[in-house]
């Protein structure tokens, strides 16, 4: 059962060659998702602009979620191979792993604060859910792109 979709091909546009552009398009698609995030959340913020609607604390998750968007995006991959051949070659691969590690907990934690907010501050106390959907598609977005 494990590959059965192994011999299923997607018919092919040959309009346009999608591996050259591989780079292009998942830079778009991760910038739409990004900026889709932020604006769920800044309209969220507008159209909630009472503390009493919105907590504004609630911003923190995003703003760690970019935090650690910007960290994750700063590690390239020789980095984190590590292909210098110097020889303290291994220190610079462990730093890159760990900042990416670190980069990705807060990414994690991040998204796990934004479901807490929406349930803790949204859901059980039986309020309105708009604005603890915009905390959470706002980190989901910013994780998933």
């Amino acid at each position: 059962m494990a590959g059965f979709l192994d011999n299923f091909r997607w018919p092919e546009c040959e309009c346009i060659d999608w591996g050259e552009r591989r780079n292009a398009v998942a830079s778009i698609v991760a910038g739409v998702l990004f900026f889709t995030g932020w604006w769920i959340m800044i309209d969220a913020a507008v159209a909630y602009p009472t503390q009493e609607q919105m907590n504004h604390a609630f911003h923190t998750c995003g703003v760690f979620s970019t935090i650690a968007f910007f960290m994750i995006n700063a590690v390239s991959n020789g980095q984190v191979r590590g292909t210098r051949t110097e020889k303290a070659a291994w220190a610079g691969q462990v730093r890159a792993r760990l900042w990416l590690f670190i980069g990705f907990m807060m990414m994690f934690g991040s998204l796990i604060g934004s479901i807490w907010i929406l349930f803790g501050g949204y859901v059980v106390p039986k309020k309105e859910v708009a604005p603890g959907m915009a905390v959470f598609f706002q980190n989901a977005f910013i994780f998933f792109r």
